[in-house]
């Protein structure tokens, strides 16, 4: 009942902090230098759709199609990992990030991703597709204190998150699976299969 107020809440409230950011906010304070949280929110229509299309298209080709989770790659990577004897990858949907970034923290535990796959539906059906693209885009990690796509832009291209071209873009999505290690300047090969996903989608 609580995560469903909360996420009723967000879909006209944007959050002024996230389990993540938190998370990031506690390690910084046995970590050495100072802490600086970069982050600008900025609604949809002011993002890239060369940007939106490239994070969709690296994270979660099925964004539009699923319901929350994308079952058919979650059996995927269950008979993978079994060929393989290790679980290969991932298999978690931008919903399902959604909600680890908002609610959770970036540690794996099993009881964590139980919620997630209870909650990732609910926000899809509570907050809708444009919305819960807005907010994903504007509070994950794009470096070390960097949060959203805004931040990300000025940080790492010296541009707006609108004014993003679809190498930039492309560029972008490839360092989510890694943002505080991964540089966009050394994402060549990986960028190239984003924008060939990019172009098998449509985009």
């Amino acid at each position: 009942m609580l995560w469903g107020v909360a996420l009723l809440a967000l879909r006209y409230i944007d959050p002024p902090t996230t389990g993540v950011q938190i998370q990031r906010r506690i390690e910084s304070l046995f970590t050495r230098g100072p802490y600086k949280k970069r982050q600008t929110f900025v609604p949809l229509r002011r993002i890239s759709p060369q940007l939106q299309h490239a994070v969709i298209a690296a994270e979660d080709g099925n964004f539009y199609k699923h319901y929350g989770i994308d079952w058919g790659q979650v059996r995927q990577v269950i008979e993978d990992s079994a060929d393989a004897g290790e679980v290969t990858r991932g298999a978690s949907t931008i919903p399902q990030q959604l909600v680890k970034n908002l609610f959770f923290t970036t540690h794996a535990n099993p009881l964590r991703k139980a919620f997630e796959f209870t909650l990732a539906p609910m926000a899809v059906m509570i907050l809708g597709r444009d919305r819960l693209l807005e907010l994903y885009l504007n509070v994950i990690e794009w470096g070390p204190g960097v949060f959203g796509i805004e931040a990300a832009a000025e940080v790492h291209y010296h541009t707006s998150a609108a004014m993003l071209s679809r190498e930039q873009s492309a560029r972008l999505a490839a360092i989510l699976p890694s943002p505080r290690r991964r540089k966009p300047e050394r994402m060549n090969q990986y960028s190239a299969i984003i924008q060939e996903r990019m172009r098998v989608l449509g985009w």
